[in-house]
């Protein structure tokens, strides 16, 4: 299997999911990924019990499989000198240094970008932030419900006017992900561009920018004309495009039509839905005639869709020259062929010796071949495998170790 990342070596200070995503993409693509968790405590996410109102099996945890599968984990106290030492030396190993801590914990850690680039000038230093590394807030933490949900906007465009209140965020470290899946891409170019030129450059992501960029659409008619766009309340539709609506079976699943452009789908799309007398109907057999005639299209495919249950339509639109949508929720993907065929699960060993886990791949996938990866690491798994790699000797780790440095 390729592994385009092969002989890149990232040096991780990070917590929680936003940049170790980045790092778990980076593993992905076959990076050496090293993880630096306290050495007490470990990753702070790790003592998560809890994620949307679900119990976590701290052995079994899926925001730390999630985002830290593929990397080696080691247990270093870098707020005290020697640990710190150890930390300058293993970075200058490495070709990448990754961090989401705050300027003020960098600064008194001494692990912001001129004490790393002390070391090892030619490193890439990428950080990850709430809402920037400039400005008035750059001091200011934040988190995927703060930064990306609510106050990028991305919460109140998905909450229904209608709603008479705030929807709060259902898929837990959501821009965490996304914003990770920039950092590795900021990082693959850098990587180019230190090749092409020698010149080793600062990257920052903020979990605020990548909300904006995935609604840049939107935030771009927000800026143009004052308004933008929100999600409707079921079962309401502005919609001038009948073939383009969420619909209801009669087992009150839900059918997403998403036609855009119906040229050429028409005949088609009618006959599918059990109405083809409509296709020769001249209030739905052009696409302008089909727009005038909207509200009375909408109310025909409605009776026609609750008619039948949701497995129906799932197996008879398969052919339907149109695009359209199952309503699936997170845990019905996992099932879904198209979803397995395209490799977008992958079993790990679990660290409790228990059955394999499963984890999502990454998005991106190189000459078709499913990657590869592990399990993440226990806190501090590879403290002694690394540091004897990079040439400490056994008498210092165990000194380090009796000082508290290292884990």
């Amino acid at each position: 299997m390729i592994k385009v990342m092969d002989g890149i070596r990232v040096l991780e200070v990070a917590q929680f999911t936003f940049v170790p995503a980045a790092g778990a993409i980076l593993a992905d693509w076959g990076a050496d990924v090293i993880k630096v968790e306290h050495p007490v405590r470990g990753d702070t996410q790790r003592g998560f019990i809890n994620m949307g109102g679900f119990q976590l099996d701290p052995n079994r945890h899926p925001l730390i499989e999630h985002p830290n599968r593929g990397k080696r984990s080691v247990g270093i106290d870098v707020s005290t000198p020697d640990g710190q030492e150890v930390l300058y030396e293993i970075a200058k190993t490495a070709d990448v240094f990754l961090t989401n801590y705050l300027p003020a914990q960098r600064q008194k850690n001494k692990f912001d970008v001129e004490h790393i680039r002390a070391a090892n000038p030619n490193i890439i230093y990428a950080r990850g932030s709430a809402y920037g590394d400039k400005g008035p807030e750059r001091l200011v933490g934040g988190f995927d419900g703060t930064a990306f949900w609510t106050r990028s906007g991305v919460g109140h465009a998905l909450t229904p006017e209608g709603l008479g209140g705030a929807l709060p965020q259902g898929i837990p470290a959501f821009g965490d992900s996304i914003g990770g899946m920039n950092i590795a891409g900021g990082i693959s170019a850098a990587l180019l561009h230190r090749e092409r030129t020698g010149e080793a450059v600062e990257i920052d992501v903020s979990l605020l920018s990548t909300a904006w960029w995935a609604a840049g659409a939107s935030v771009t008619q927000g800026m143009e004309t004052g308004e933008t766009m929100r999600s409707l309340m079921p079962g309401t539709t502005t919609s001038v495009n009948p073939f383009m609506a969420n619909y209801l079976t009669s087992d009150g699943g839900t059918i997403n039509l998403c036609i855009v452009s119906p040229t050429g789908y028409i005949r088609d799309t009618w006959e599918h839905l059990g109405l083809p007398e409509l296709a020769d109907d001249p209030r739905f057999s052009d696409v302008l005639p089909l727009i005038q005639n909207a509200e009375a299209g909408v109310q025909l495919i409605t009776e026609a869709i609750a008619s039948k249950p949701f497995d129906y339509w799932r197996q008879h639109l398969k052919t339907m020259k149109g695009q359209w949508a199952p309503f699936q929720s997170l845990v019905d993907l996992a099932s879904d062929e198209q979803a397995i065929a395209n490799d977008m699960i992958v079993e790990v060993e679990a660290a409790d010796g228990g059955a394999p886990f499963k984890v999502v791949r990454g998005p991106v996938q190189f000459n078709h071949e499913p990657l590869e990866t592990t399990r993440a690491p226990q806190a501090s798994e590879h403290t002694e495998i690394v540091l004897m790699e990079i040439g400490i000797d056994w008498d210092r780790i165990e000194a380090l170790k009796e000082s508290g440095a290292i884990a």
